[in-house]
């Protein structure tokens, strides 16, 4: 075991070294200038040379790069030029919404995609089946932003039940977490029944597919309920494609955030990284995007872990 962890170790670092190189390059190769910027078209061109200077703009692109590195390392991640406060500050401030937002979504995707993958699988070519995978093909084909508009409308403007946009935060005591959960909970709903139309497809699949093994015929034969079958047997052999989407939707729902909050007006980090982008707050979106590749990065390491668990074949075959 602790050689499998070593090599997914590796790998993490790896992974993490080249998305910061390319992260990096990509940002510097970019048209303008952040000086410029934030002088305005009309500042003197020396005035726009000492800022550059003051930003660091002005040193070699492997003297920032390092530069930025180490203060990763040392959780100095730079001033924003836009808002003059520390990027480490802004950005943690912006987590407490955009991670909790991210787990309710994923939380909400799991709970529909099990219920109605297993749920069609049991019934499989019957009018249940037809009719759950008609609705995951429409939940596939809908774009999240408009479905938060189509909640906006129903729940908000005619209902009246949810606040249309906006977060005051978490609050004190259990009343002010509900209040944030209760804020959060239209964002997460938008931004979870797509992921969870894919999952429960996958999970479909992989269920029937398990169904048709042996060792499922003889806990049949052996008197076993139908239901206790798909939940303590099937489910279990048929969750490594499962997981395997679960890891990849739990990062698309980190960058799904960009458009959600902005259709919310939610103070989170999609936010900050399109205000970052319209005010080419280059400082910003480096560490930003940086953060959400090493999320993704982290959630395959995560999810490669648990193949391990699921399965020992397959770190038996690793090994």
């Amino acid at each position: 075991m602790s050689l499998f962890l070593l090599k997914r170790l590796a790998t993490l670092v790896g992974t993490l070294i080249g998305a910061s190189v390319i992260i990096f390059l990509v940002l510097e190769i970019l048209p303008g200038n952040a000086a410029q910027m934030l002088m305005g078209p009309d500042a003197s061109p020396d005035a726009v040379a000492a800022l550059a200077t003051k930003l660091g703009l002005d040193q070699p692109a492997w003297t920032r790069y390092w530069h930025w590195v180490g203060g990763m390392l040392t959780g100095n991640l730079g001033d924003s030029y836009t808002y003059g406060s520390p990027v480490a500050e802004l950005i943690l401030e912006r987590l407490q919404l955009t991670i909790p937002l991210a787990f309710m979504a994923m939380l909400l995707t799991t709970v529909l995609a099990l219920v109605v993958g297993m749920t069609a699988a049991s019934r499989h070519n019957q009018l249940g089946d037809v009719g759950l995978m008609g609705l995951t093909q429409v939940g596939i084909a809908i774009p999240n932003f408009w479905f938060a508009i189509l909640l906006i409308l129903l729940f908000s403007v005619k209902l009246q039940w949810f606040s249309a946009g906006g977060f005051d935060g978490w609050g004190e005591g259990m009343g002010g977490i509900l209040d944030g959960i209760k804020a959060l909970l239209l964002p997460a709903l938008s931004l979870g029944v797509v992921q969870a139309a894919i999952l429960a497809r996958i999970t479909r699949s992989g269920v029937l597919e398990v169904m048709r093994e042996d060792f499922v015929r003889t806990a049949r034969a052996k008197g076993v309920s139908q239901r206790a079958v798909l939940w303590l047997h099937v489910l279990r052999n048929a969750l490594i494609p499962v997981i395997t989407v679960m890891g990849m939707q739990f990062s698309e729902l980190l960058a799904g955030t960009i458009v959600v909050e902005n259709v919310f007006y939610l103070p989170g980090l999609g936010r900050l990284i399109f205000q970052a982008i319209s005010n080419r707050d280059l400082v910003v979106v480096r560490n930003c995007v940086m953060l959400l590749a090493a999320f993704v990065v982290i959630v395959n390491f995560v999810v490669d872990v648990l193949y391990a668990v699921i399965d020992p074949r397959i770190k038996a075959s690793d090994i």
